[in-house]
């Protein structure tokens, strides 16, 4: 499960970056002056810092998830394994008990 969101980020910034990218090259072989196109370019590179720090948001927002997530499985698992590990101790030790009981 935190396997496909880490996915889905991964895609997400992908697409975003593909999107520069190619929005980048069209600008440098698009027919315009120099200055319209450093204009054109300075507005995409805003908007690649606005979409990257997104998505970088949301990447941290489901790490911290999946980190909560997996801190409450190791803490029942935990639990459970410390209850396990009493009881095999109790009946070790009515075991012995049970056993030295027996012995003259």
């Amino acid at each position: 499960m935190s396997e496909e969101r880490g996915y889905g980020a991964s895609l997400a910034l992908a697409f975003i970056l593909g999107g520069v990218m190619g929005a980048s090259l069209a600008l440098l072989f698009a027919p315009q002056t120099g200055r319209e196109t450093r204009e054109r370019l300075k507005d995409l590179a805003g908007e690649m810092r606005e979409r990257t720090g997104e998505v970088a948001g949301e990447v941290k927002a489901t790490a911290e998830k999946v980190i909560e997530e997996g801190k409450s499985y190791l803490g029942e698992k935990k639990s459970l394994l410390t209850a396990a590990l009493e009881a095999g101790k109790e009946a070790m030790e009515r075991e012995k008990a049970r056993l030295t009981e027996r012995q003259p």
